[in-house]
């Protein structure tokens, strides 16, 4: 099930304020009656073409989205760092976060963005202390991500807030797929439409059930969290003007383009 936020045009009739559905194979959004993570899957009678709607970021944690470093062998390696021996996790505010098509804001602090495109786990309710056994007792579903990184300001501070806190630096969409199982699908990067990144999830150090028991002994998450789970090898800058786009086989496409410079 694909679960979509969205603005509609106002000919549609039911305002233009953000609403949730779920979107079929035939580009059909059954608009939802509340927020599904906090309220479940409650149907209304309406339904809105995907042509008449904007669509949003998927969830706008009111949190948290918590991110796991140097999850996949080979990009540890491009960094040159040795393998983790458990996951390495930090922050990213949820002011970063944008939706498809929206674009990523170059700040004017830095001369050198990267993409890191990446699975995300879209939290559905509180937990603590999960057993990796009951992983998907806490889960929503999947979505897409780009953790944006500037790779200046990441080397010269000597940790990773600043660098990838920015606003616009956490794209993540097109929706949240409910029934996605993560095994082999392929996380393809392009900029411009030139291959970048190419894996399969199976290459992740550390597993979907292993990232949430460890993420929830360090702290409690919320209904809405976000998790990023890494980025595989082939970082690189993204210049002004760029398009990035990151794609998981079974949960669709993420596409942003990037903004000049800001001074």
């Amino acid at each position: 099930m694909r679960i979509v936020r969205f603005t509609p045009n106002e000919s549609v009739g039911i305002g233009t304020d953000p609403h949730f559905g779920v979107l079929n194979d035939k580009d059909v959004i059954l608009v939802l009656k509340g927020d599904p993570i906090y309220s479940g899957i409650v149907p209304t009678e309406t339904t809105v073409p995907l042509a008449d709607v904007k669509i949003l970021a998927p969830i706008i944690p009111r949190s948290k989205v918590v991110c796991i470093g140097k999850n996949y062998a080979d990009h540890a390696a491009e960094m040159n760092s040795v393998v983790p021996t458990e996951p390495i996790i930090f922050l990213k505010p949820n002011t970063s976060v944008i939706g498809p098509n929206d674009t990523i804001q170059w700040p004017r602090m830095s001369d050198r963005v990267d993409f890191e495109g990446e699975l995300a786990i879209v939290i559905g309710r509180i937990c603590k202390d999960v057993p990796k056994e009951r992983y998907s007792d806490v889960i929503f579903g999947y979505t897409i991500a780009n953790d944006v990184t500037a790779r200046d300001l990441q080397s010269k501070d000597g940790q990773w807030t600043r660098a990838k806190g920015f606003d616009t630096f956490c794209p993540i969409g097109p929706w949240v797929e409910t029934e996605f199982v993560p095994g082999e699908q392929i996380v393809k990067t392009t900029v411009n439409g030139e291959v970048k990144q190419l894996e399969p999830l199976s290459s992740m150090i550390f597993k979907i059930p292993e990232i949430i028991a460890f993420v929830t002994q360090v702290m409690t998450l919320l209904p809405g969290d976000v998790i990023l789970t890494g980025t595989p090898a082939g970082i690189g800058p993204m210049a002004a003007g760029s398009v990035v786009e990151v794609s998981i086989e079974g949960i669709g496409a993420l596409s942003n383009k990037v903004s000049s410079k800001n001074v």
